[in-house]
Formats: C-alpha cells, sequence, structure tokens
C-alpha cells in the first residue's frame, strides 16, 4: 500500500490510555519512517488536541486533534483504563466508526479492543485482547470470535493485539504487511527488540 504522499498513521491517545500501548507502536512506526521506500508518516492525536495523562502518570502532548490529524491510512486505538469512559461514551463510538469507514486499517491494542466492539467494528469477526479480558471482549459483543492464543489478529481492515507488549509485534507485522518483511526486520534490527526476558 503506497501514495505519492505516504501513508498517514495516526494513534489516538486519550486519558488512562496504557502508556507502552501508545509508545510501543509509536516508537515501531516511527522507525518505520526511517527506513522505508514508501515515507510514512506517524503522529499522536486526541479528541482535542489537548494533552493527556496516561495510565501509570505519563503526561502527552499529542501533535494534533481529531478535527485536523486528516485522512488516515492506519489509525491505532490504545488500551488501558481510559477504555472503560470511551465504551460508554456514544460520541467516541461514532467517530470510531466513522474513521473505520474511511480507513484501510484500524488497529487496536490490548483492551482497545474491547472499545471496537463496543462500537460494532468485530461483530463476528476474530479478535484478540488481554487475556484478562476475554470474557468482557465476549460480553460485549458475543459474535466476537475471541482468539486466546494469538499475540495478534490480522482480519484485513481491522488488527487486534493482546496485552500491552504485544502492541509491538502487531505494529512489525503491519510494517511487514504494509511494506515488506524485509524492512519490518530492519526497523526490529534498529530497535534491538529481539524478546528473551531475562525472567
Amino acid at each position: 500500500m503506497s501514495t505519492d504522499g505516504g501513508l498517514h498513521i495516526g494513534i489516538f491517545v486519550f486519558d488512562e490510555a496504557e502508556e507502552l500501548d501508545v509508545v510501543g507502536p509509536f516508537e515501531v512506526l516511527a522507525a518505520w519512517e526511517q527506513h522505508s521506500a514508501i515515507k510514512p508518516h506517524v503522529s499522536t492525536f486526541s479528541h482535542d488536541g489537548e494533552g493527556v495523562r496516561l495510565a501509570k502518570g505519563l503526561r502527552m502532548v499529542p501533535a494534533r486533534s481529531a478535527d485536523d490529524v486528516g485522512p488516515l491510512h492506519l489509525l491505532v486505538h490504545p488500551g488501558g483504563w481510559g477504555t472503560r469512559a470511551l465504551i460508554a461514551d456514544p460520541g467516541h463510538l461514532e467517530w470510531l466508526r466513522m474513521v473505520h469507514a474511511q480507513t484501510p486499517v484500524v488497529a487496536a491494542v490490548c483492551t482497545g479492543t474491547l472499545v471496537l466492539a463496543a462500537a460494532g467494528l468485530l461483530a463476528g469477526r476474530p479478535a484478540t485482547t488481554h487475556r484478562d479480558h476475554y470474557d468482557e471482549l465476549a460480553r460485549i459483543d458475543p459474535s466476537v470470535l475471541v482468539d486466546t492464543e494469538a499475540r495478534f489478529v490480522d482480519d484485513g481492515d481491522v488488527v487486534t493485539s493482546a496485552g500491552v507488549s504485544a502492541g509491538i509485534d502487531m505494529a512489525l507485522h503491519l510494517v511487514a504487511r504494509l511494506e515488506s518483511p524485509e524492512v519490518a526486520r530492519q526497523v526490529r534490527g534498529a530497535l534491538q527488540y529481539d524478546p528473551d526476558p531475562p525472567v
């Protein structure tokens, strides 16, 4: 997937989003900018463009608001405790449905998947989320085919990932899908991302 103007990627941020859900994919996708021939551009945005306080206290000032982020090729929706408010926010869910209709790929990290489900974007589709929230995902939309094994699930225009660090794997997958596995390997090498947990 490429365009003359490059790929436009937006990471939506909100109060009490999980820190690594935001910065994990951001780091991968921003590193992709430096290794890509198709020149993707990634930016963060909040609904109103104002700063947000993430789940563990990290404060972030996004680059844009939802009104001026422009058309996207890829939307990344993080998870975190702040999703509880978003699941119950009709305005946010309607916005998400509108963005989905105009955006080739919508990706969710961790409990961001629950928001996609609440917006009706996962009806009858395979998806995953943080393991502690499989039952909640099924309650929100019983038609979702919950994958309890995958780190991420790619269902075409919607991609979902499991908890927190799985967002990094999902982002690398998206680089491979949208450009090439070779470029994704270059990005992984640049980040020295080679999981081998010490514990």
